[in-house]
């Protein structure tokens, strides 16, 4: 069957929907969800993909909850996954990350999900698909991750780039959502946001674009990048941009949540280091 790119257009997909290896995952919300999502599309709540422990409630599930959601959803090898969201593609690009974890290889992010879907009246249904029967047990890539210890070290050898995906009012220290604000020291900003276009639906930039902005700011130097929003959530989305750029890229799903939490870690702000 015809390989299908990391990033799917509506129009492309719309093509493929009849394919008997392709899962659609839908993580819009579960309202939206039951109204209308994309035919045969299996709906995970973007919990399901996280830990909810804190202080890194963005960590990874458990490899028993993994293989659970794995086997809801039908996910062997020989499968292409299709996922998509309602909000321009940060649960979608985190639920890809969640993949390269698992070692599955096999996957596309609809570009613009739900969004550009709905825009171009292509078919969407309420009916809810059975679950699959299967058994998977999922092992679990360390690859994909980085810790916190490890993080701390790279960042004081500066041998890799950090994007971090929060707002500017979050990376300055303007606003504090952990026991202490700022960023990383040398992170560089570009919040998710603004890789989306509100204008084609939330589609991305195209990638062009993209790695022209990315490598004005710096985030694009030739160094691994690490990104990171409060719980990678956000970070989900430039996880997925980092990869269609064809950049080595891991995410830190402790995120600012750890990061900010623990009392050992380096932060940088407007007005100090600490």
């Amino acid at each position: 069957m015809e390989q299908l790119p990391l990033i799917i257009e509506p129009e492309a997909l719309v093509n493929h929907l009849d394919r008997s290896d392709l899962i659609l995952v839908d993580l819009c919300s579960l309202t939206q969800y039951q109204e209308a999502h994309l035919p045969g599309a299996h709906h995970v709540a973007p919990a399901e993909t996280q830990l909810g422990i804190t202080p890194g409630p963005g960590r990874l599930p458990t490899t028993e909850a993994l293989s659970a959601l794995i086997s809801r959803l039908g996910i062997t090898p020989d499968k292409h996954v299709v996922v998509y969201d309602d909000e321009g593609g940060g649960w979608a690009g985190r639920f890809i990350w969640l993949l390269d974890c698992i070692g599955h290889t096999r996957y596309s992010y609809l570009n613009g999900g739900l969004i550009a879907w709905h825009a171009l009246s292509l078919p969407l249904t309420p009916t809810v698909p059975p679950a699959a029967e299967t058994t998977v047990s999922v092992t679990v890539h360390e690859a994909p991750t980085v810790s916190t210890d490890d993080l701390i070290e790279l960042v004081n050898n500066k041998s890799v780039t950090v994007w971090d995906a929060r707002s500017p009012q979050e990376y300055t220290g303007e606003k504090i959502v952990s026991a202490r604000g700022g960023h990383i020291p040398g992170a560089i900003n570009f919040e998710w946001t603004q890789a989306m276009d509100p204008g084609r639906d939330y589609r991305l930039k195209p990638l062009s674009k993209l790695e022209k902005i990315l490598t004005d700011l710096g985030i694009l130097n030739g160094k691994p990048i690490i990104t990171h929003c409060q719980s990678h959530h956000r970070s989900g989305l430039t996880y997925l941009i980092a990869k269609a750029l064809n950049q080595p890229v891991q995410a830190y799903a402790g995120s600012w949540s750890e990061w900010g939490n623990r009392t050992d870690t380096p932060i940088e702000s407007e007005t100090k280091v600490s």
